[in-house]
């Protein structure tokens, strides 16, 4: 059996429950067949994110374990509008801290932070390659928090915004750097609504 190395295979999501069975197989399998064995340990690997969920009376509780990951950024499209239109390029980097979240009477709570490196982005909408480096920060507390900023780049973009009971309502604005409009208009008549140079990012 040839096992293809774990690292260079896309990154795969698990949580807690679906490691243990897949390590509890592999352990088994050991004795009699120890390229299963390996073939499921290098799976367990290949989750950056081990996740654990406890349903409880009203709601459930969601646990990350702190972690640090890379995606290509094409993994947004899954979300569909306004990703799937924009058809994003470059890397994410995500980094977890302490963070779960736990939803209670309809309410969310959350403690911790995640955040989120969007690096050396560009879109299929526009011919700047690349437009730029972006940073998505979500920190925990009373009201949960997230905010956007630019890390380099000629379209820049900033905003900030709050979870409401499970609502989020955030406001922000896309701009591009002087001299750069024309090469970013299209985009920015897709990501928000225009007000002259500017667009008005509003959700929520």
């Amino acid at each position: 059996m040839t096992i293809v190395n774990a690292a260079a295979r896309p990154p795969i999501h698990m949580i807690d429950t679906e490691a243990d069975a897949l390590a509890d197989l592999g352990m088994r399998a050991h004795a009699r067949q120890s390229d299963v064995s390996r073939l499921l340990m290098a799976e367990i690997e290949r989750a950056p994110l081990h996740i654990t969920v406890a349903p409880r009376w009203g709601g459930a509780t969601v646990a990350v374990a702190d972690s640090q990951s890379q995606w290509p950024a094409s993994v947004l499209t899954g979300l569909g509008t306004p990703w799937n239109t924009l058809q994003p390029q470059g890397r994410l980097a995500l980094h977890t801290q302490a963070l779960a979240l736990e939803w209670a009477a309809g309410r969310l709570q959350m403690t911790g932070q995640a955040q989120l490196d969007m690096l050396a982005m560009s879109s299929r909408l526009s011919t700047l390659r690349p437009m730029g480096s972006y940073r998505l920060l979500l920190a925990g507390g009373a009201a949960p928090t997230l905010t956007l900023q630019t890390l380099e780049g000629l379209l820049l973009l900033s905003g900030s915004g709050q979870w409401v009971g499970q609502r989020l309502r955030f406001t922000g604005e896309a701009s591009a750097a002087p001299d750069h409009e024309a090469q970013l208009s299209n985009l920015l008549n897709i990501i928000g609504r225009r007000a002259g140079p500017r667009s008005v990012i509003s959700l929520g």
